[in-house]
């Protein structure tokens, strides 16, 4: 089975680069099958990891981003891959 764990957190204003290289130096405590880091308009960054993994596996996920660099805490999905039709 996969799972995609979603990460999405909101720099302050200004600070998206600064959030964009935060999550670029995290290292998880293991490496998943993919990992995908999207941006989008108000400084917002996205992680989408896959991993080979029952939907309810204790996974490594991103921590939150140091106090002062976003608007809000991260909000976090999990989702299960299925069976193209």
């Amino acid at each position: 089975m996969s799972v995609a764990l979603m990460w999405e957190a909101r720099a302050l204003d200004g600070r998206g680069e600064e959030l964009l290289a935060w999550v670029r130096a995290q290292v998880l405590a293991r490496e998943p099958v993919r990992r995908e880091t999207l941006r989008a308009p108000q400084d917002r960054v996205l992680v989408i990891t896959w991993w080979d993994a029952a939907y309810d596996a204790e996974l490594p996920e991103l921590p939150e981003p140091p106090t002062g660099l976003v608007t809000r805490t991260v909000h976090r999905w999990r989702f299960e891959a299925l069976a193209e039709n």
